[in-house]
């Protein structure tokens, strides 16, 4: 493997904060490789300074000479006033110059093809029309029409739904372009990455694996900082206690020892760990018996069907998960919870008690003059906590991580995580006992989703999720809402992996097919001794398999295993799936007899 991009001592600052300092990588032809680190730490920086976006206030980006760069920002620069067809074509680079009829119908059906894979739709509609995640779909298009040798993604997945997140994990790992991209979805993250660079504080590391070994190899990483750190921090109290007895009279050893001191200090600052983290624990309003019931909802735009007939009761502690592609009404299903749009038919009874903070996925619309500590005290000047004590507004804006400096600046200077982590703290502020979040994650440092998500499974309330993100969904979800299009819902009992392994069984059913066909033909015979005494044992060992599936998959959902304990338990369940196939298949034969 050789290197296809160099960067050397690169070094970014805006006004006094730096975002990095003096960072070295270098990256190999046909890797896959992820950028992590928290929000507000330059990672969409960085990558922008690596396409020629931004310029760095040192250092050097290089690249090997031959090599055609692809970038996919977080939020594509598309020109609303062409079709979507104009949109992609004019993105071509590789084709020869369209002189005559023969080019002119390369140009179209290659445009036809990328559009049809990525299953964009009618290629005369506007792009100023476009949903968010047709717009990011065009944005993909536009990049990988002309299959660059290097790609760049910042949040690929960010608006996509989930069977377009798989298509996208499938295409990346077919492909032997060379990948750089920011993500914050762990199943993409594992999947397709095979090197992982994280920035922090103390640095850059770099990890040769996927996200499991990320996690295992950075728990060892921090775990032995800390104890050099508590190593430092014990010499230097031993150090402080000498500097308060020293005597007055200072020989030449004893200012040699408080030069040592004065380094040593500087040792310890240097290693003191970032011990800050999210913490969400705003407690909800108590919630009544009656929460909320849909009877017989219906609800359309224009010619398109997006609820037809439906009818449910919401309960306490529920925690439903809602999947679908873009555009069947799944925002418009949390809309209708949250009263801020009505049915065409049918009603919607919210019990008297029921308190809604409602995550939206076009976040609020601060004014860029707004400051944080202004926009919660018009909310709350005190939040109550589950522990039962009562945060001030500028404590409660400290657990989300805005220290006192963040607290008074003006949102238009905010990251758009800082961002995105105002607008949840804006939404718990109000105390809500029904949660509805709409594509929650997006934005959010790997970090600030471990905690959101511990916070969501312990939510006492009721609780509606919309997330591309299926690790995020997995953990938290009861059931689902599958929507299906036309209007139609179905109630899945599971999460989003369980559906997922559902619907791939229908869609590619087991080969029996020869099995059924040669015993329709002969004349059905009994089974032998042996051959009953298998299908008994086939029976027990099939049931004692089922039980451990179900074991490890609540395991695997239970988000309490460390790294070490997911990778081995996610390996034995690949096995048990495997060994269930082969042993239904054979009882199947056997019970046909």
């Amino acid at each position: 493997m050789h290197v296809i991009l160099q960067v050397e001592q690169l070094s970014k600052r805006f006004g006094e904060l730096a975002l990095f300092e003096g960072i070295s990588f270098g990256i190999e032809a046909s890797s896959k490789v992820a950028l992590v680190a928290r929000n507000g730490r330059g990672k969409s920086t960085l990558l922008n300074i690596i396409a020629g976006k931004e310029t760095a206030d040192g250092g050097s980006v290089t690249f090997r000479n031959d090599v055609s760069v692809g970038y996919l920002e977080q939020e594509p620069r598309l020109e609303a006033g062409k079709t979507v067809f104009e949109e992609v074509a004019g993105a071509i680079e590789r084709l020869e110059t369209l002189t005559d009829a023969r080019g002119a119908w390369n140009r179209e059906s290659k445009v036809e093809e990328i559009l049809s894979r990525l299953e964009i739709g009618r290629r005369d509609r506007l792009v100023g029309e476009l949903s968010g995640g047709q717009r990011k779909r065009v944005g993909l298009a536009k990049v990988l029409i002309n299959e660059p040798d290097f790609l760049i993604m910042d949040e690929p997945t960010n608006h996509l739904d989930a069977e377009m997140v798989e298509w996208l994990e499938e295409y990346l790992e077919r492909s032997r372009a060379t990948l750089l991209m920011v993500t914050h979805d762990r199943y993409f993250l594992d999947r397709v990455c095979d090197a992982i660079i994280e920035i922090d504080d103390n640095g850059l590391f770099t990890y040769n694996g996927n996200y499991s070994y990320y996690l295992e190899k950075r728990e060892e990483r921090i775990a032995a900082r800390e104890a050099a750190a508590d190593r430092a921090r014990g010499l230097l109290r031993v150090e402080r206690e000498w500097m308060r007895r020293m005597p007055r009279a200072r020989g030449h050893k004893s200012r040699a020892r408080v030069e040592g001191f004065r380094e040593l200090e500087e040792e310890v600052a240097a290693r003191r760990v970032d011990e800050r983290a999210l913490q969400l624990n705003a407690r909800g309003r108590r919630l009544g018996a009656k929460i909320l019931e849909m009877k017989r909802v219906s609800k359309r735009y224009g010619d398109t069907r997006l609820l037809d007939d439906f009818s449910y009761t919401f309960s306490r502690g529920e925690k439903v998960g809602i999947v679908g592609r873009n555009g069947v009404g799944k925002t418009t299903f949390m809309e209708l919870l949250a009263g801020e749009t009505l049915p065409d038919s049918g009603t919607v009874e919210r019990g008297a008690t029921v308190v809604f903070g409602y995550y939206t996925q076009a976040g609020i619309a601060f004014r860029d003059t707004d400051r944080p500590i202004d926009i919660v005290r018009e909310i709350a000047e005190f939040v109550h906590l589950d522990d039962g004590s009562v945060a001030p507004a500028a404590r409660f804006l400290e657990r989300f991580l805005f220290t006192d400096k963040l607290q008074y600046t003006p949102v238009g200077k905010l990251s758009g995580g800082e961002r995105r982590r105002l607008h949840l703290l804006t939404v718990l502020a109000r105390e809500p006992n029904f949660l509805i979040l709409d594509e929650p994650t997006n934005d959010l440092d790997l970090a600030t989703l471990n905690v959101l998500e511990e916070y969501a499974r312990g939510f006492r309330g009721s609780l509606v999720v919309a997330s591309h993100d299926r690790f995020f969904t997995d953990k938290i979800v009861d059931h689902l809402f599958v929507f299906e299009g036309e209007g139609r819902v179905r109630d899945f009992p599971g999460n989003y992996s369980m559906y997922r392994e559902t619907r791939e069984a229908a869609r590619e059913p087991k080969e029996k097919k020869p099995v059924a066909t040669v015993n329709k033909v002969k004349e059905k015979k009994r089974r032998t001794f042996r051959e009953q005494q298998e299908m008994e044992q086939l029976e027990a060992d099939l049931n004692a398999l089922n039980e451990e599936k179900r074991q490890l998959e609540e395991a695997l959902n239970g988000g309490n295993l460390d790294a070490e304990a997911l990778a081995r338990d996610s390996r034995r369940l690949a096995g048990i799936l495997e060994a269930l196939d082969e042993m239904e298949t054979r009882w199947l034969v056997l019970s046909d007899v």
